[in-house]
């Protein structure tokens, strides 16, 4: 076998294959995902650094509905109701997502209508993918479940409200929708957690374990970054990364359960 062809198998075993199974993570696109991940977000804030955009409250409503885009679109995918597309699945969609709303954010910084640009672009397709959802749902007990659920799991997070970072509360609030979605997805409808230690976790001790885990996991982040950066604009842009990094998965979970059951 040419150095050429155990690169192709190497690429197509540990990279692509997976992309189509859902099979899980490896140690390989573990690491190149979570490196690329790390430039991603640090070449993100640069972009909007550049167009001087504020890291507020309103870049969270300005990709939250390209988020709900990206996420119910791989859902689709998921569930058959859309053919299978490395642009429409992980990672090929984080890509897709940035670049169809990297335009909008140009156009917005330009005009001087930020976010409003941004929101609608966003906002219009997230409805052609909110409207394949709707007309294909199959188990709407599991969005039910989900919607209980976070509320639970939030409401011990109101009082830090007016103690932290505005962006990391709601930061807080997406990563409950997605240990939510999780949690149902195990319990009720015998799913597995594809993430090496949140599996481990789940299969030695209980899947309520990853809701402790995850709020641990979220307490290092905030103050993790909040010492080690000390850009405030910087250290709000992760903020809103570690927002996107609960909100994608926990809408595409929910809506995946949806769709498949």
């Amino acid at each position: 076998m040419s150095v050429i062809d155990s690169i192709r198998e190497f690429l197509w075993e540990y990279f692509i294959r997976p992309m189509y199974t859902r099979e899980g993570y490896n140690a390989y696109n573990t690491l190149v995902y979570g490196f690329l991940l790390g430039v991603g977000i640090i070449y993100s804030y640069k972009i909007v650094e550049r167009l001087k955009i504020k890291i507020d409250e309103r870049l969270i409503y300005s990709v939250a509905p390209m988020i709900v885009f990206g996420s119910t679109t791989r859902a689709l995918v998921d569930a058959g109701v859309l053919p299978k597309n490395p642009l429409i699945l992980t990672p090929g969609i984080f890509f897709t997502a940035f670049f169809l709303i990297l335009p909008a954010l140009v156009i917005d910084s330009k005009t001087k209508k930020y976010p409003k640009i941004t929101v609608a672009w966003g906002s219009l397709l997230s409805l052609i993918a909110l409207y394949l959802f709707v007309t294909n749902v199959e188990y709407p007990k599991a969005l039910y479940l989900t919607i209980i659920y976070t509320l639970i799991f939030s409401i011990p997070l109101l009082p830090f409200y007016k103690k932290i970072d505005r962006i990391f509360f709601y930061a807080l609030l997406a990563h409950m929708l997605d240990i939510a979605s999780t949690l149902v997805a195990i319990v009720y409808l015998g799913y597995y957690e594809v993430h090496w230690i949140e599996g481990w976790l789940s299969k030695t001790f209980d899947p309520f374990v990853l809701y402790p885990w995850k709020l641990f996991i979220l307490a290092v982040i905030y103050y993790g970054l909040k010492y080690l950066v000390p850009n405030e604009e910087e250290r709000r842009f992760w903020y809103v990364a570690v927002f996107i990094l609960g909100f994608a998965p926990g809408v595409r979970d929910t809506v995946q359960m949806v769709l498949m059951g």
